[in-house]
């Protein structure tokens, strides 16, 4: 393989972009200090108060590490606070203090910039392929993602969107000696 094959392959390219794209994002929320996994918390907690953690990490395809890591800083800063649910005392809800829906709001128009600048380069044609050809890839392959992704949307938007939920795969699971078992995916 040649450099110019590396540079070429979708994987290369993708976490290339990811890369962009956050950097695009951290330096438009500079002056709120948000990074993009906190602004999706707080969106995602905007939307469904009181979401108990599991919920908000497969909300945002998070896994749970990474989910109480973002919370525990989103906490400390005041922005959330966690709280025992009310429908399950072994289970934490999450919810927006009054701090945080004002730090949502001033971000809103700094994350649309960056979202802006993102696609900058792209002419509105583009745009919409780019968004179609990523959503295709997401979802013929979410079966092999680390995270699970469980989208908060009205049920009836996510069939018009994606059709009818696939029966689920067989997939390896994955093992710290490299040797896989396969299970069905809940």
């Amino acid at each position: 393989m040649t450099l110019k094959d590396l540079y070429q392959r979708p994987g290369f390219l993708l976490r290339r972009t990811h890369q962009i794209s956050a950097a695009v994002f951290e330096n438009a929320c500079a002056t709120v200090g948000l990074t993009p996994a906190q602004y999706g918390v707080l969106t995602v907690l905007a939307n469904e108060p009181g979401l108990d953690q599991t919920r908000l990490a497969r909300a945002l395809a998070f896994d749970k590490v990474t989910v109480m890591r973002v919370c525990k800083g989103l906490e400390e800063r005041g922005m959330i606070e966690r709280r025992v649910s009310e429908h399950s005392r072994r289970q934490m809800a999450v919810v927006l203090t009054a701090a945080g829906k004002k730090l949502l709001q001033q971000a809103r128009g700094p994350a649309e910039q960056a979202y802006q600048r993102l696609l900058s380069p792209l002419t509105p044609e583009q745009r919409h392929q780019l968004i179609e050809i990523l959503e295709t890839l997401t979802q013929g392959l979410a079966d092999d993602a680390r995270a699970p992704f469980v989208p908060l949307l009205p049920a009836e938007s996510v069939e018009k969107r994606t059709g009818p939920a696939p029966a689920p795969k067989a997939r390896a699971n994955r093992t710290n000696t490299g040797q896989g078992t396969v299970s069905k995916r809940r």
